[in-house]
């Protein structure tokens, strides 16, 4: 039996899916809206590389990727995924997050985060959720720091940007000791109305 097994979460009119084929053109459209692929401190995909990306995520041992839903409308609207999982120490990262550029600075990120990170914590028993960002990913950073998340350190020429440059490494992390008092803040947060 897997750490991760396949499951769907909800909240919040969102939905999380298993990633597969099916969401390859709903994926594209999400990437082609606002030509996110085009920032170099990202890893969305060209529209023309979304069903090699899904492929690639299906494949990978130690990921689980997530679509992301509207739940109403089942419009498929980014990606998200579990990654680096270690079943021994029960750990998890969160990441390959992206969503169209019409979804930024909106609940989603949030909802999804709740929603990946309760089920870490509470089903699956977590010890320790974990982040990573590019160290020019100031929005990331940001996001992250949001979600109560504390800095663990840089890791200085960790991986290669799409761009072919080499990038630092921001790593976070979250304990399941500090998932309460984070949890609280999150709903807080998303309860509150936005601008």
């Amino acid at each position: 039996m897997a750490f991760v097994e396949p499951v769907t979460l909800q909240a919040r009119n969102i939905r999380l899916l298993p990633l597969s084929l099916e969401h390859e053109e709903g994926l594209r459209a999400a990437a082609s809206d606002g030509q996110l692929w085009k920032l170099r401190v990202t890893s969305v995909p060209e529209p023309h590389e979304v069903r090699a990306y899904i492929e690639t995520a299906l494949r990978t041992d130690n990921r689980f990727a997530f679509a992301v839903l509207d739940a109403t409308t089942r419009q498929v609207l980014g990606s998200s995924s579990y990654h680096d999982i270690l079943p021994p120490v029960k750990r998890v990262e969160i990441g390959y997050t992206w969503y169209a550029a019409r979804c930024q600075r909106t609940h989603i990120n949030s909802t999804c985060k709740l929603l990946l990170m309760t089920h870490a914590f509470e089903t699956l028993g977590c010890n320790v959720v974990g982040w990573r960002t590019d160290n020019f990913n100031f929005a990331s950073q940001q996001a992250i720091e949001r979600l109560g998340a504390q800095k663990d350190g840089v890791i200085r020429g960790h991986a290669m940007r799409r761009d072919g440059t080499i990038r630092d490494t921001v790593m976070y992390s979250m304990r399941a000791g500090e998932w309460p008092e984070a949890k609280a803040q999150l709903l807080d947060q998303l309860d509150k109305p936005r601008n």
